[in-house]
């Protein structure tokens, strides 16, 4: 049986090598402490530098600007819900100039066949495929 990989063919099974993240107080001793006995590195941002960590700042305002600012959120479980469905349009379906245009998940051309529109996050995006 094979294991899961990510489009850059790291497995999903493994935990990730470094954690980059800010200095709020959240990450106390304690989580620094779990993380290096499972392995992960712990690298805080420097002190009072919120926008060092671009990557995961652009894919805060990529959430917010296409999924969050646009539903009403009824509480943590529905929040949870409506991420997972973002994360699986945003890896599975949503086009990024980066990748020419292609999903993170690549996907194969689709010439033949009726085009049909699937509603995602309750038509806020669409998946169009060829039936």
């Amino acid at each position: 049986m094979g294991c899961a990989s990510d489009h850059r063919g790291l497995s999903l099974d493994e935990a990730p090598k470094y954690l980059i993240r800010d200095r709020d107080r959240t990450y106390g001793s304690l989580v620094t402490r779990r993380l290096r006995a499972i392995g992960i590195r712990d690298r805080p941002i420097a002190p009072a530098s919120p926008r060092q960590n671009g990557f995961a700042e652009r894919l805060i305002g990529s959430i917010r600007r296409e999924c969050l600012d646009h539903i009403i959120v009824l509480g943590e479980t529905h929040l949870r819900r409506i991420l997972r469905s973002y994360a699986r349009y945003y890896n599975d379906f949503r086009t990024h100039r980066s990748l020419d245009k292609d999903a993170p998940v690549a996907r194969p051309v689709q010439r033949t066949g009726s085009i049909k529109s699937f509603h995602i996050l309750g038509g806020l995006h669409h998946h169009y495929v060829r039936v």
